[in-house]
């Protein structure tokens, strides 16, 4: 159940005991104190304090994505901000918020936080993100805010002469994803009391990696995570995935706990990879799904090991099969409140709609994307975009 503001309640008690802090030669003090407290409790009480979290589900690529089709999961928070690569604090107004995720091999860290705009493109202005980009362009935006920013979880190489060197390594998945791939969200409502404890739990426990591939991968952070803020809603899929938790399994149980809480405000949108000459990624599977989908697992399991192979089908069929909507909202930038986006959604919806009954012309009804602020972006050519990709997705 959902924590109410307690704000109205607290004021009120403050009220009382300064009632009890007078006589009855000062009532009428006391009534003017009391109207300006109970006033401001109202005011208060009706400022927003939600947030919102979304779960990122973004596909595989390159080679580890080719024999690993499982992909990555991270969390984004629009209030939640890094102070540092693993210290988290409140946004403060105009911030875009960070995206959180668990980590292998990197400074010995379980957690790295890392803000949007950066995490999305290795910039740190929107004017700064290229139309089109190949993987030279992409190499040297990470490297310069590397440099900036992630000198101490991302050191440089030394060269025998002396001569700093970009260090290899898995801290390029921290910046600039959506050069390698496509990411779906998968976005919540939730309360700024909430994101605060979140903040606590996370700062003030120690960041030590303890990283496994099978029981404490990224997608295992998430399920963590996302726990604490909705109980139970998300679980393993022990028939389908074999027990360990994946990227799109979060994605299939924040689905079916959105159709039981129809209250709660819920959007997906999708960040389309950036168009360029880098290799497009690969469609995100489960593990059934995957040993079932390519040839080189399924030819030999089929010939040596058939009844194995039969109840992989019956696992992928019955609790395996899961695609992320067509009709998510392509965004550049994620961030716009959930109740905002679908309240316009919802708008537009009507809108299309009340145009077909009048003039019995089907007006197709396509959602653009839009920036955090819910403001259109316009994709143009030119040095730097901050621009939309219209329509639907594939």
């Amino acid at each position: 159940m959902r924590r109410r503001n307690n704000t109205a309640t607290a004021v009120f008690i403050r009220v009382m005991r300064i009632r009890h802090k007078h006589d009855r030669r000062n009532g009428w003090r006391w009534s003017i104190g009391a109207a300006v407290l109970i006033l401001a409790a109202l005011f208060a009480s009706a400022m927003p304090s939600r947030a919102d979290v979304a779960f990122l589900m973004e596909e595989p690529y390159g080679g580890f994505g080719s024999v690993n089709p499982t992909g990555h999961g991270a969390l984004y928070f629009n209030h939640i901000c890094a102070d540092t690569p693993t210290r988290l604090r409140a946004c403060r107004e105009g911030e875009l918020g960070a995206v959180v995720s668990r980590y292998h091999n990197i400074k010995g860290y379980d957690w790295i936080a890392i803000p949007l705009l950066p995490y999305l493109y290795a910039v740190e202005d929107r004017s700064q993100i290229p139309l089109l980009a190949g993987a030279d362009m992409r190499d040297r935006l990470r490297d310069a805010y590397r440099r900036d920013h992630l000198e101490t979880i991302a050191p440089d190489d030394i060269a025998e002469d002396g001569t700093p060197l970009t260090p290899k390594g898995e801290w390029t998945q921290l910046v600039g994803s959506s050069y390698d791939r496509k990411i779906y969200g998968f976005q919540f409502e939730t309360t700024r009391e909430e994101d605060a404890r979140f903040i606590a739990r996370y700062n003030d426990h120690k960041n030590i990696s303890h990283f496994n591939l099978l029981f404490r991968n990224c997608a295992d952070f998430s399920r963590v995570a996302l726990n604490t803020y909705f109980p139970h809603a998300v679980t393993r899929n022990f028939l389908a995935d074999f027990g360990l938790t994946t990227p799109k399994q979060v994605a299939r149980s924040l689905e079916k706990y959105a159709k039981k809480n129809p209250g709660l405000p819920y959007t997906v949108f999708v960040i389309p990879q950036v168009q360029g000459t880098i290799a497009r990624s690969h469609h995100i599977d489960g593990i059934a799904e995957s040993l079932l989908k390519s040839k080189k697992y399924v030819v030999p399991l089929a010939l040596f090991y058939p009844e194995f192979t039969g109840v992989l089908g019956v696992a992928y069929l019955t609790q395996g099969r899961y695609a992320p909507p067509k009709n998510a909202e392509i965004v550049m930038l994620p961030g716009e409140d959930a109740r905002v986006a679908l309240a316009r959604q919802n708008e537009r919806a009507l809108t299309a709609d009340s145009v077909n009954a009048q003039t019995g012309v089907d007006v197709e009804y396509k959602k653009g994307a839009l920036d955090d602020h819910g403001v259109n972006l316009e994709r143009r050519q030119g040095d730097g975009v901050a621009g939309s990709l219209g329509g639907a997705t594939e």
